[in-house]
């Protein structure tokens, strides 16, 4: 089994079990600051979706430069010790344990019927207006949250750290923080966060159909639909969400909980209307947030065990 292998599994079990330690620095932040004094030097003038891919190529560059300088010096050092390195690498790069936390910082206060806390909480995490929420629209946005994250968080990272090692990993990580920072379609970043945005799309294709199917295919069932209803419901309702990937994932969730997602939410009052995906079996309540972080974990774990099937299938070939 090669060195990335075994330390992408050590960062996975140690993202699972410990986390982003809270006073720890955080590699995303110090790329935030690089991204945010780049887009200030930048994102001025004319010519803005020519220096949004330079922005992009800089930013990606430089990220897989660095990673593979310090894993490759620590891997010169000694070999534990490289893998050490890129296990932390690894691990700083997932979010299964701070999705979960952060989910169940939502669930508390609902079961306990605080649903302002609760609509605090889940402001945390979401963009749109949550003061006004009621209880199952609360629900409704920490389970797409989760939904949604578990690729973009966590096999998507994966499967570029199966691909690549830790560099692989990081790259995405960057294009994925480019978007979030970049990658909006308003006046000041149409053009310059184009680039970005696209490149970030292209990332996530694979990663989230593949979530998708797993999560349709392998993960606790809660509806009365049959099996090929239930697949042919979620690949038609993905296509319906604004996003070309995260559909995939949201719709798996709604079909497998038997409830609907998607409809319309508020973000800095103005009120946005979106597809809704699967079938309203189910009302919306907070035990919908438990089942939505057990299939996360399911997902994950299939994934890492099919990124390793076709691996060893593949070494055996060769």
């Amino acid at each position: 089994m090669s060195a990335h292998i075994i330390a992408l599994t050590i960062g996975l079990l140690l993202d699972r079990i410990i986390g982003d330690p809270p006073k720890w620095p955080h590699p995303v932040r110090w790329m935030g600051r690089f991204i945010s004094k780049l887009t200030t030097l930048l994102n001025r003038g004319k010519h803005r979706k020519f220096k949004g891919i330079v922005l992009l190529m800089t930013v990606v560059t430089f990220t897989f430069t660095f990673v593979l300088g310090v894993l490759s010096a620590a891997y010169t050092v000694n070999f534990f010790l490289g893998i050490a390195v890129e296990s932390m690498m690894c691990a700083a790069g997932f979010a299964q344990k701070s999705l979960r936390v952060a989910a169940l910082s939502v669930y508390k206060p609902l079961v306990k019927g605080d649903l302002k806390e609760a609509r605090l909480k889940v402001s945390e995490i979401v963009g749109r207006d949550t003061a006004k929420l009621s209880e199952s629209e609360v629900t409704r946005a920490a389970v797409e949250t989760v939904s949604e994250n578990t690729s973009d968080g966590i096999t998507a990272p994966l499967f570029f750290a199966f691909l690549l090692g830790a560099p692989g990993l990081w790259v995405y990580k960057a294009v994925n923080t480019l978007d979030s920072m970049v990658g909006y379609k308003n006046e000041e970043f149409r053009e310059f966060g184009k680039a970005s945005a696209k490149m970030d799309d292209i990332l996530n294709y694979i990663p989230s159909r593949i979530t998708g199917y797993i999560i349709i295919t392998w993960t606790k069932n809660f509806s009365k639909q049959t099996f090929r209803s239930r697949l042919n419901g979620w690949w038609q309702d993905a296509k319906k969400h604004p996003s070309p990937n995260s559909g995939y994932l949201e719709a798996a969730t709604a079909y497998q909980l038997g409830v609907q997602l998607g409809g319309k939410s508020t973000y800095k009052g103005i009120t946005s209307k979106r597809a809704r995906m699967g079938i309203p079996e189910n009302p919306l309540r907070a035990i919908h947030i438990l089942h939505t972080i057990r299939q996360m974990h399911i997902a994950v774990f299939l994934f890492w065990l099919w990124m390793m099937s076709i691996g060893g299938i593949l070494r055996v070939i060769a």
